[in-house]
């Protein structure tokens, strides 16, 4: 994915980052897409060994604080 240039709310510049997840014990995880609805699991939590996951890409911009996410393969 390619760095976003400008706001496609206000026209401001785009910076990129991440979705920073915490994991039991506090790991600093990022955020990942997973495919289908979510399915309890009593170990996990949440279901999501045979499903497509996908890192988050995050761009914030700069002037009004809009957020893009994009989950490329």
């Amino acid at each position: 994915m390619t760095k976003q240039a400008q706001c496609i709310k206000c026209g401001g510049e785009m910076e990129e980052g991440f979705m920073l997840d915490r994991a039991a014990g506090g790991a600093a995880l990022v955020g990942e897409w997973v495919e289908g609805e979510p399915e309890r699991s009593f170990w996990t939590g949440t279901k999501t060994s045979d499903r497509a996951k996908y890192k988050i890409q995050s761009f914030r911009c700069s002037q009004c604080g809009y957020l893009e996410l994009f989950a490329n393969k």
